[in-house]
């Protein structure tokens, strides 16, 4: 994998530091940052710009190739060479240019040299000290202090001697300096032990049909260097959605990333369903996103839990009696959740308080007010249900699978009751249960209940999907009807096609019967990726990526969808 388009962040599995660019307000979207991410996605996490200098001191252009495990920077006067050598620790190697590295100081910032020729950069925003080491050359520092912090900092890297390389090294930490080891290594072999990392992990990713490979290469690498170590609030190594700027995980985003690992390593892909369970509430609740420093419960995301669960039990034997265990009074608590904390009207037809609590965060299914109830939600939680009956009844606990039987049954009678129409179904405002006039994609979901739905309930479903709407275009299915007063190009749910949508209604096709309908869908979502990347979504009349450019998810379904196409298991 090689680019020349900085659109991909280089960092490495388990790493919080990042370089790339920063597309935000006051800052140059055409230079590189070096960034920290710890601490989520309402910041930049900027803590030097990297600017390359002539020997007269001009800031040079460049331009910038990338490898998983090493960093080009060329310009006309010299090369910067950049790799990590370990997690915490960035190398940078010099020809024929000088390397400056401007901070972004605040609060009580400074820079001090220490004794043994090595220079402390603590940074007050980031919460961390960074160190540079010199290990090759000379570096000097231009920070004039007053009264309280640095003015500025300015940082110079260069050869000892004309013509000759520098190299230097960066890492952080969080109290005291401790020597990272990997800085004893050659440059080539810190680059090498990248590599190597990153192939083993692409030897576990899974298999593509070849005129995928490239495509599988980029969702490897993203997938790859999108991890970060448990730190802090997260209790297992943790896969971000991006390390643009989506530095955060999202409590359903991280379930397909689950569902892309459990064939080839099960235990990561455990970490990453269990993630949110080791946060839940005492309520049961799960909060909406997380990081290393924070939850945020002003929403939360939907419950495909049992849905993911079962998609994973389906295609790995690898989860045991042990570990339902270890996961079924959490997965109890947050569907009984649902019913105590967001059915205000009583009517055993849960709610959602706000588009986020969905997903589908502008979905028009929320366009005429809130709390609203809807037929996907209803649909995740019987699955749910009924995947809480099966692991009871593994474990033995006839009485709680019972229960969890008759409770699925009955929401699925009121479902039916609430939401179908002879059209299909319908969402409405909970309490006056007022109909809500929507052309979104959501009211699709619950073809993931299978043969629950009769023949004909699917025949009408499948009309309303394929004729009376106009939802599906070249590149695969909008999240609003191409025709509709409200679709948007680029509208978050209110048109863009995403990967999640997509892995839900393929699922739900294959679970009415309708396989070349999802293997068509599949294959349009894979042609569509491998023309536009990993996007966060795409434009659904063009197939053109929107918003973060090197996402998870996306990255994650890709790889299932393709995998399948492929000839992989599908759960059939």
């Amino acid at each position: 994998m090689k680019v020349k388009e900085m659109r991909l962040p280089f960092s490495r599995r388990g790493s919080y530091l990042v370089i790339s660019p920063i597309h935000k307000r006051g800052h140059d979207s055409n230079a590189l940052y070096i960034r920290m991410i710890r601490g989520g996605d309402e910041k930049t996490g900027a803590v030097f710009k990297i600017n390359l200098l002539d020997e007269t001191d001009k800031h040079q252009n460049y331009e910038v190739e990338m490898t998983p495990h090493l960093m080009r920077i060329s310009s006309k006067a010299g090369i910067l060479e950049v790799c990590f050598s370990s997690e915490r620790t960035i190398r940078m190697r010099g020809y024929g240019v000088r390397l400056e590295l401007t901070a972004f100081t605040g609060f009580y910032d400074y820079a001090l040299a220490c004794p043994d020729g090595t220079l402390e950069i603590n940074s007050f925003a980031e919460k961390r000290r960074f160190r540079l080491i010199p290990i090759e050359g000379k570096i000097e520092v231009d920070a004039p202090f007053e009264e309280e912090k640095s003015k500025f900092i300015r940082i110079l890297c260069s050869p000892a001697h004309l013509n000759k390389a520098y190299e230097v090294a960066l890492t952080d930490y969080k109290i005291n300096y401790e020597k990272d080891l990997s800085i004893e290594t050659s440059f080539h072999s810190s680059a090498q032990s990248a590599a190597e990392d990153f192939e083993i992990w692409k030897e576990n990713t899974l298999k593509v049909p070849e005129h995928y490979e490239t495509a599988r290469e980029a969702a490897a690498y993203i997938t790859w260097s999108s991890i970060v170590n448990a730190e802090g609030l997260l209790t297992r190594p943790a896969m971000y959605m991006s390390k643009n700027w989506m530095t955060n995980i999202w409590s359903w985003d991280h379930c397909f990333n689950a569902m892309a690992l459990i064939q080839n390593q099960p235990q990561l892909a455990w970490d990453q369903y269990c993630l949110f369970f080791d946060l839940q509430d005492e309520s049961g609740a799960l909060p909406d996103f997380s990081n290393d420093q924070y939850s945020f419960w002003n929403c939360c995301k939907p419950p495909i839990h049992g849905w993911t669960l079962k998609w994973m039990m389906d295609r790995s034997d690898w989860i045991s009696e042990d570990r339902l265990a270890e996961v079924y009074h959490p997965l109890a608590k947050w569907t009984d959740w649902w019913f105590r904390y967001r059915d205000h009207d009583q009517d055993g037809i849960p709610q959602y308080n706000h588009g986020n609590d969905s997903g589908w965060d502008n979905s028009t299914v929320f366009c005429e007010g809130k709390p609203v109830e809807t037929p996907d939600l209803s649909a995740f939680l019987i699955i749910q249900m009924d995947v809480l009956e099966s692991i009871a009844n593994k474990l033995g606990k006839n009485e709680d699978a019972f229960r969890w039987k008759k409770k699925a049954n009955e929401m699925f009678t009121k479902m039916m009751e609430h939401f179908w129409t002879d059209g299909g179904f319908r969402a409405c405002l909970s309490n006056s249960h007022k109909q809500v006039i929507s052309e979104s994609l959501i009211l699709f979901i619950p073809f993931i209940l299978g043969d629950r739905l009769t023949d004909d309930q699917k025949t009408i479903l499948l009309d309303s999907l394929l004729t009376k709407h106009q939802f599906e275009t070249e590149h695969g299915f909008a999240t609003e009807c191409i025709n509709s007063p409200f679709y948007r190009p680029d509208g978050y749910w209110r048109g863009p096609i995403w990967a999640p949508s997509t892995m839900l209604l393929t699922e739900g096709l294959k679970a009415i019967g309708e396989y070349e309908l999802s293997r068509r869908t599949a294959k349009k979502f894979c042609e569509m990726a491998v023309q536009s990347g990993m996007a966060e979504n795409f434009n659904a009349l063009t197939g053109a990526g929107l918003r973060d450019p090197a996402f998870t998810w996306t990255s994650s379904v890709f790889l299932i969808l393709a995998s399948e196409l492929n000839g992989g298991t599908d759960g059939n």
